[in-house]
């Protein structure tokens, strides 16, 4: 058994017998449907068949894969009905969630790839220093690793999941995707638009499965790319370090927001309820801790508090029917009970919400918390639920020694009407990304690389180096003017060799130069 499978624990929703996954609305607690649950073989053969498609796939060069990535995104629009119900049906997403996160971010990112990576990917010409190497010729290529597994979350079933292989795709490489077993469909349905788009056979394929099938991807594969909780990413980046093969990880985060006394409170306030309560907050860099000004604390968490008791919540419809879904992991509304419950039996006021919701589906309800600390389980261990904790502080090194008082450091957001203050505070923030004046939407900047520090993860998405990641690099010199024989060629002459030594002496031997001072 993997140590990812060993991970990886069964619960009511993506549990079943050892053959069949069961899916489960978690909204309303209807089952959707079973599916197979893959082993280790049936995945191995997924990768062995992607492996042999993979050449031809690679040998469409940029504009064939383009074409399909391209044909695949107006697939998406036409479908979109059918996209966005199966995310709801699976996930308890709102109609909004689906549609300006999953569908946004899913359609933005096959156009991006399909019009970038040629440019990030193409041959790099450098220009040699080395006066040995003058008249030679210096080419940096990039080629795909061949394979390459995702595994992805629950919590964003596109974004993270199929996100993930557009840009692996267009470097030429084939793509095996285990979704998280919580919520399959989504995948499935991206086979289904790929295939219907022009995506040859095996090139992109699904293994449905639990954490054995994970594991079996890291044993096969010849890159991994995993998102998803810290303590199962350390021990995918121990399996796939045993095989030698990279492996990119997004893992926790625990989101500061800074609000600084000279702060704008009513927008302030609207982005803290909307990136922190969005998705019911199953997001990775959501709001997940606030850390207020004592002039602006109290007239803020007034405002975020009846913000969010405005908020409807119950089981997803049509667009404009709630604000909050549902919790998508059965498992995880335990863990955003415990840390309320711990906030308040250590002294917090909460300011709205505060339960698990009535009715058969899984809910917690939006939750605000006022007079919060590092104490408390909330402020500290990611809860990734409906939670906004505010916690009051002296000023703006307080609140970034705060912010800085975590494991994590994922992403950030630094509120100043003042906007060189706020980017002076943004730049001591440890994080791998910080907004000012903004939260989460940076995750659309699709040309600049995100990606977390500490135990946040390894490796970036987006950017060049988003697509590079998926490829091996070849370095190519080509002597373009040589000689029949260099000096430095055998055999050797004492008359050359000190010729070559007096030539090092002055191209070496120079010190720092003085300062004029």
């Amino acid at each position: 058994m993997s140590t990812v499978e060993r991970a990886t624990e069964a619960s009511a929703n993506g549990a079943g017998s050892a053959g069949e996954i069961t899916v489960i609305n978690p909204a309303t607690g209807a089952v959707i449907g079973t599916l197979p649950n893959m082993g280790a073989e049936q995945v191995a053969e997924l990768v062995s068949k992607a492996r042999a498609a993979q050449p031809a796939w690679d040998a469409l060069g940029f504009k064939g894969r383009a074409r399909v990535m391209l044909n695949m995104r107006a697939w998406v629009m036409e479908n979109r009905e059918r996209v966005i119900s199966t995310l709801i049906e699976e996930s308890g997403k709102t109609y909004e969630d689906a549609l300006l996160q999953e569908l946004l971010y899913t359609s933005d990112s096959l156009g991006f790839w399909a019009k970038k990576a040629e440019k990030y990917l193409g041959d790099e010409r450098i220009r040699p220093h080395s006066p040995m190497l003058l008249g030679k010729k210096l080419v940096v290529r990039y080629r795909p690793m061949g394979v390459v597994g995702v595994i992805g979350p629950w919590n964003y079933p596109l974004v993270n999941n199929f996100g993930d292989a557009i840009p692996a795709l267009m470097a030429g490489n084939a793509v095996v995707l285990k979704p998280s077993s919580v919520t399959p469909y989504s995948s499935l349905l991206m086979a289904e638009g790929m295939r219907a788009s022009g995506c040859p056979e095996d090139v992109f394929s699904i293994a449905c499965g639990s954490g054995g099938a994970g594991g079996a991807l890291v044993d096969t594969c010849d890159m991994i790319m995993f998102t998803g909780s810290t303590e199962t990413g350390r021990k995918i980046a121990e399996q796939a370090a045993k095989r030698l093969i990279p492996a990119a990880l997004e893992l926790g985060g625990k989101d500061p927001m800074i609000v600084l006394d000279d702060a704008d409170l009513e927008r302030a306030a609207n982005a803290a309820i909307t990136y922190g309560l969005s998705n019911s907050g199953q997001t990775c860099i959501s709001v997940e801790r606030v850390y207020a000004h004592e002039k602006i604390y109290d007239e803020f968490v007034e405002k975020v508090g009846e913000k969010a008791r405005d908020l409807r919540q119950g089981v997803p419809g049509e667009a404009g029917s709630v604000d909050v879904g549902a919790i998508t992991f059965d498992e995880q509304v335990d863990v955003i009970e415990k840390h309320v419950t711990d906030a308040r039996e250590k002294g917090a006021r909460i300011l709205a919400g505060g339960s698990r919701g009535d009715g058969p589906g899984q809910f917690f309800q939006p939750t605000v918390l006022a007079d919060v600390d590092h104490s408390m389980l909330i402020m500290t261990e990611e809860t990734f639920g409906p939670t906004l904790p505010i916690m009051k502080v002296s000023d703006a090194d307080e609140a970034v020694r705060l912010a800085n008082d975590s494991p994590y450091g994922l992403d950030s957001s630094v509120w100043s009407k003042d906007v060189r203050r706020g980017e002076q505070v943004a730049r001591q923030v440890q994080a791998g990304a910080t907004c000012v004046n903004d939260a989460l939407v940076n995750y659309l900047a699709l040309e600049q690389p995100f990606g977390g520090v500490k135990e946040s993860g390894l490796g970036a998405r987006h950017g060049a180096k988003g697509i590079q990641k998926y490829c091996r690099t070849h370095s190519i010199l080509v002597t373009r003017f040589g000689m029949k024989r260099d000096p430095n060629f055998l055999p050797y002459k004492k008359s050359r060799t000190k010729l070559l030594e007096r030539l090092l002496v002055l191209q070496f031997g120079r010190g720092a130069r003085k300062s004029s001072d």
